[in-house]
């Protein structure tokens, strides 16, 4: 068949009239970041694993990749609202959050402070008086800083027994139940870390108990798989965007339409079968690990996918029977012209794009570990050290400050989508 090409003003007049409502539906709400935030994700051990905050940064730094946005991981194993192994609350927040000069500050604690036993009023008060003290303290520091006061992320009481009557867990939802109140007080934004993660843990129990135990093996600090569940809820509250990109060719006769939106198109053909058209997308898909197998029970016991990864592609007009989709020549899949005409949803797929976002949440991960390291192996231990060591230590900050600079660099650049090949032809009997 001949090969046809398209003027720029009918592809968007074809744009918009495929896609103008769903698109709508994508922006009822601004996400909450913006250029420039600087992000201190501020808790206790559950942050310190470094895995939701690490998670929301991927996203970020994927969804966004024009978007310059700074993250610091300022979590430390045993914090209470009163400080802990790191200092008392006062020392933490002037070292580790203050001079970051934060945009935007989240706070989740809770899981120590209730002590993983029934309700006690005391501990109660000390929580709520501790964890005012915190936000005044911020605000105090950081005027003009957008504060997310975090419900307690739960214990797991849904895939073993509680411990005493009620469950610590509901201990926790009134701690949280507490932290909306404050935040309310104070005009600031509250996530839900709690109720989610519960709902989707027994989901997960009811198809796979064995399994569904695994996602927070010691009940406190969840695996990769709750952690993503943890990482979701927040940027759902933050009004995350779906959609990755749309992508809709349509074929009639000898004539080809591609559109979509948040994408761009190239060179379009239909020869001998083969249909084919280049693509650069304005983002990249929120790479999950679905070959972990916990990772998996997590998204099929939620709304991950749906909530955060919409990356649809839709072929109409193909005869009756299967096709094979590949991306730069490899392939991706084999669907049936029936599922092509319905979507697939690309950012599930063992794609070029997914492997590159993988490939910046490697990037993602490397640079907070090292942050970490100079944190916590270097400036906290000598503090207080003094004259040459002073100097040294000094240098030795600055060396390391630079190179984690240097890691978001390539990860930021690494994250700018790129141009690929599509092509659709029918499945041979080898393929």
């Amino acid at each position: 068949m001949p090969r046809v090409h398209r003027t720029a003003w009918f592809f968007a007049l074809i744009l918009l009239l495929a896609v103008a409502a769903p698109a709508l539906a994508d922006d009822d709400h601004s996400f909450y970041l913006k250029a420039g935030d600087r992000v201190v994700f501020y808790g206790d051990s559950i942050t310190d694993q470094r895995l939701y905050t690490t998670f929301v940064e991927t996203y970020v730094v994927t969804r966004f990749p024009k978007m310059n946005v700074t993250f610091i991981h300022s979590g430390w194993s045993g914090d209470r609202v009163t400080g802990g192994g790191g200092g008392p609350i006062d020392t933490r927040l002037k070292r580790d959050v203050f001079p970051y000069k934060p945009t935007v500050v989240t706070v989740m604690l809770g899981m120590n402070d209730g002590g993983v036993r029934p309700y006690e009023t005391k501990a109660f008060e000390t929580y709520a008086k501790g964890l005012e003290h915190l936000v005044e303290s911020v605000k105090e520091n950081v005027p003009d800083v957008r504060m997310t006061l975090i419900r307690p992320s739960p214990y797991d009481d849904v895939t073993r027994e509680p411990k005493f009557e009620g469950g610590y867990n509901a201990v926790l939802v009134r701690y949280g139940d507490f932290v909306k109140k404050l935040a309310n007080k104070y005009k600031l934004d509250v996530a839900d870390l709690n109720r989610p993660v519960v709902e989707a843990t027994k989901k997960a129990f009811a198809s796979d108990p064995e399994d569904a135990e695994k996602l927070n093996f010691d009940r406190v600090h969840p695996g990769p798989g709750g952690q993503l569940l943890m990482a979701a809820a927040l940027l759902k509250d933050w009004h995350a965007p779906a959609l990755v990109s749309r992508t809709e060719v349509k074929i009639t006769g000898d004539v080809i339409v591609v559109g979509g939106s948040q994408t761009n198109f190239e060179e379009s053909s239909l020869h001998d079968g083969l249909l084919s058209w280049s693509q650069r997308d304005e983002s990249l898909p929120f790479p999950i690990n679905l070959k972990d197998k916990m990772v998996d029970l997590a998204v099929k016991s939620s709304t991950v996918v749906p909530d955060l990864d919409d990356q649809p592609l839709k072929v109409l007009g193909l005869a009756d029977g299967d096709y094979v989709l590949k991306i730069d020549g490899a392939s991706v899949g084999a669907f049936s012209a029936a599922r092509f005409e319905k979507g697939i949803n690309l950012a599930t797929l063992p794609t070029p794009m997914a492997r590159q976002a993988a490939d910046v949440h490697q990037l993602t991960l490397a640079h907070n570990d090292l942050h970490w390291t100079r944190w916590r192996q270097f400036q906290v231990p000598l503090e207080k050290a003094e004259g040459a060591t002073r100097e040294k230590l000094d240098a030795a900050l600055k060396a390391l400050d630079g190179r984690e600079n240097q890691l978001i660099r390539i990860q930021r650049a690494l994250a700018q989508p790129v141009m690929h090949r599509f092509e659709v032809a029918r499945k041979r009997a080898t393929e």
